[in-house]
């Protein structure tokens, strides 16, 4: 079993957990993240990296993929260490210390946990498919990190929401032909994306496949060579593709967090708004994942909670030692 050990151990990598790195290194805390997606950015990364956010301020409109870009950049002079794909799996707590394992063999030991989760662990909606284990990360993919793979290639995308519509207009440029399933004739995606869509099948670029779902998958060695489709009176068609891009979204769950006697509302942590903290000292939530009087869900929330959090975590750390405060125009940058 690998040990780490840390200040304060951070649960979720999205926009609010990587800032919670940048607002703890500013008070000269370590850290470290531990996510159980295997990239950074929570939802922003696997469901929309390209729909705009027009919230952020300073920002009149930023993708989601590009604010995930700058967070990372904003985060790297503290070095933080990141343990994606991977999930928490026991915690216990002796001497003032906390003791998490992971589902990979870690143990991490911190003096503070900041629970970021967003609504919990995430992991992809699968189509219930007969062998479609042997296909992911090979020529299934639930979420795209490197789209020059699918140059040239014969695509199919499932699903009505905006980050199957928007994968699929994206990828319509490089890709030789996309064929874009959905069970439903109406689709979820925003109106001009649809739009989109049907124009790109009158440039033969996208075919709707609509209303079928995906019936069975064949292939060999872990490369696809072709969908079974099926529509509502059980016709099938047979759809010859490299790859299956299925974007149903993400289910998520408090997993293990639910045991660990915090108090909990609605499936949310209730904390302290003026300190982050939940139920048990020493453990801190931010973001979607907690509630109080008055929460509002938006990533300016979640930021703002990361700084009074990482300030609430410098008192528990360092109990004997006064913190001066400083706005970052005064201290600059600090390094860790």
């Amino acid at each position: 079993m690998t040990e780490i050990e840390t200040e304060v151990l951070i649960i979720g990598a999205g926009p609010v957990g990587l800032f919670s790195v940048f607002e703890l290194g500013q008070l000269g805390i370590k850290s470290c993240v531990i996510d159980s997606l295997d990239i950074v950015g929570g939802q922003c990364s696997s469901l929309y990296p390209e729909k705009p956010i027009f919230d952020i301020p300073g920002f009149p409109e930023i993708s989601a993929e590009q604010l995930i870009i700058n967070l990372e950049n904003q985060i790297k002079p503290f070095k933080p260490k990141l343990f994606l794909g991977e999930k928490v799996e026991k915690i216990s707590i002796k001497s003032d210390k906390f003791f998490v394992y992971t589902s990979k063999n870690k143990l991490v030991i911190s003096k503070c946990i900041l629970i970021a989760a967003g609504n919990g662990a995430f992991g992809p909606n699968k189509p219930p498919l007969k062998n479609i284990t042997d296909f992911e990360e090979k020529s299934i993919f639930y979420h795209i990190t490197d789209k020059s793979i699918f140059k040239n290639k014969r695509i199919a995308i499932a699903g009505g929401g905006d980050s199957a519509a928007d994968w699929a207009i994206e990828l319509s440029s490089i890709a030789e032909k996309i064929f874009f399933i959905h069970r439903r004739q109406k689709l979820r995606a925003a109106p001009n994306s649809v739009k989109k869509l049907y124009s790109l099948e009158k440039r033969k670029k996208v075919e709707m496949i609509i209303p079928f779902q995906v019936d069975s998958i064949k292939g060999l060695n872990g490369k696809l060579e072709s969908l079974v489709v099926k529509d509502l009176s059980n016709a099938k068609k047979i759809l010859p593709v490299d790859f299956f891009l299925p974007f149903f979204g993400l289910s998520s769950d408090l997993g293990p967090i639910k045991d660990w006697e915090l108090e909990i509302e609605k499936n949310l942590l209730k904390i302290d708004p003026s300190t982050c903290q939940t139920s048990t000292d020493g453990i801190y939530a931010i973001g979607d994942v907690c509630t109080y009087p008055g929460k509002l869900k938006l990533i300016l929330t979640g930021f703002s909670e990361a700084a009074v959090a990482a300030h609430s975590c410098y008192k528990r750390l360092f109990p004997d030692k006064v913190l001066h405060f400083e706005y970052s125009t005064t201290s600059g940058i600090k390094k860790i």
